[in-house]
């Protein structure tokens, strides 16, 4: 990659007679006054009073860009560094001022036309030589070309920081939004969403996902919704919190974003809340082989955990379900596994029938009315009167779930 020295002490430079800038150097105030006029006129966003502060800008550089050719005029290997940070600088102001390079390509464009132009006339005026002309315009469009390039790196180079300070700021508000503490502070979240330019939504979720071999961040989220998702990695797991997860197809694009890994979607919550549906999530993953909810993705899983909090609250307190089963179901250990599995299905099916007949019980087992009768009777032997209670039923139907996860997806 050629520098702009390199560029400017290049040829058309060398075929320009000295002279030249003698014959410009006192021509320069009118020159740049002409050729504002002229970028003034024609390139709207530029239609700002002289005296403003982008008024004086724009005169200042026009000024410059004019002194430069002159300079490079006399002497093409005049070192070009001071220059060159001025219209790096110029475009680092079009970026935070909020405009596109568009509008400073066009002044450019303007401002080699008239400069091409008048320099032309200037060294007609001068008796020099006509062969002078063709290598001037060749310089000029150098030039411009040259400053035009430097602008826009000056421009690339603002945005890549504030991107990467606003990417700094989103996963700031990340990290906080996952804080049960931090987020329990509205005027922390609100301002920390304010730095990050991410309008608070009303509802968003937590999408887990378990890193594989390839590592990064899905793809496929959509560019109209992606930029909106903030994004932070937690050990070895991505975390994605949605914002209005519920709305225009988003679950079904974060689906074919996570296609062939791992991953769980948590309920939608309030933002203060995100902490809550990255926990659920966390728990619809723990030690799971496979669920209810569970679809399919090309060699991973995509859970809902919306689905199943029912599941998701066991899962959290999993090891006291345990207890409470030793507690509750404990006199089915003290028979043949087999039996006590076929009594705890029983049980369960009894506690979830309306009418808690033999009948309704058989049919929810897919088994004989008798074989039902058979099984409740023992029922009735082992528990008595405890099936009557409804607090035994309750810690016995928790008892039950917890067991049927802990023998559907054994924990570590």
């Amino acid at each position: 990659m050629q520098m702009p020295d390199e560029v400017f002490t290049r040829r058309p430079w060398h075929d320009l007679p000295p002279a030249l800038a003698g014959v410009l150097r006192p021509r320069t105030d009118s020159i740049a006054a002409e050729m504002i006029d002229v970028i003034r006129d024609e390139v709207p966003d530029y239609r700002r009073p002289l005296d403003s502060a982008f008024g004086r800008d724009l005169a200042a550089s026009v000024r410059r860009a004019i002194g430069q050719f002159v300079e490079l005029t006399a002497e093409p290997h005049s070192r070009q560094e001071h220059h060159v940070r001025h219209f790096r600088t110029l475009g680092r102001l079009e970026f935070r001022n909020g405009r596109t390079t568009d509008a400073l390509q066009a002044a450019f464009r303007v401002g080699a036309r008239v400069g091409a132009r008048l320099y032309a006339e200037t060294a007609r005026s001068a008796s020099l030589p006509l062969e002078v002309v063709m290598p001037l315009h060749e310089a000029v469009l150098t030039h411009i070309d040259v400053l035009s390039n430097e602008s826009v790196k000056g421009y690339a180079a603002a945005r890549a920081m504030a991107e990467g300070g606003l990417q700094r700021s989103r996963r700031t508000l990340a990290a906080c939004l996952l804080d049960q503490q931090r987020a329990a502070h509205r005027d922390l979240v609100r301002g920390l969403a304010e730095q990050a330019r991410w309008p608070l939504p009303d509802t968003v979720a937590c999408l887990l996902v378990r890193q594989g071999a390839g590592g990064g961040r899905p793809t496929g989220l959509g560019q109209e919704r992606g930029a909106d998702i903030l994004t932070v990695t937690h050990g070895a797991d991505l975390v994605l919190i949605v914002p209005d997860p519920e709305r225009d197809g988003t679950v079904e694009r974060l689906r074919t974003a996570v296609r062939g890994r791992t991953a769980a979607l948590g309920p939608s919550v309030p933002p203060g809340d995100a902490w809550v549906s990255l926990h659920c999530a966390r728990l619809m993953l723990t030690g799971r082989t496979g669920t209810p909810h569970q679809e399919g993705t090309a060699g991973g899983a995509f859970v809902r955990a919306g689905d199943g909090l029912a599941e998701a609250h066991l899962r959290h307190g999993i090891h006291i379900g345990r207890l409470l089963g030793d507690r509750v179901l404990g006199v089915l250990r003290e028979l043949p596994p087999g039996r006590a599995a076929r009594l705890a299905e029983t049980l369960d099916a009894l506690l979830m029938s309306w009418s808690r007949t033999a009948p309704e019980v058989a049919r929810a087992l897919d088994i004989h009315p008798q074989t039902a009768r058979k099984r409740l009777r023992r029922l009735e032997e082992l528990f008595g009167d405890r099936l009557s209670d409804p607090a035994f039923r309750f810690e016995a139907l928790l008892a039950l779930r917890t067991r049927a996860l802990t023998t559907r997806a054994p924990q570590a």
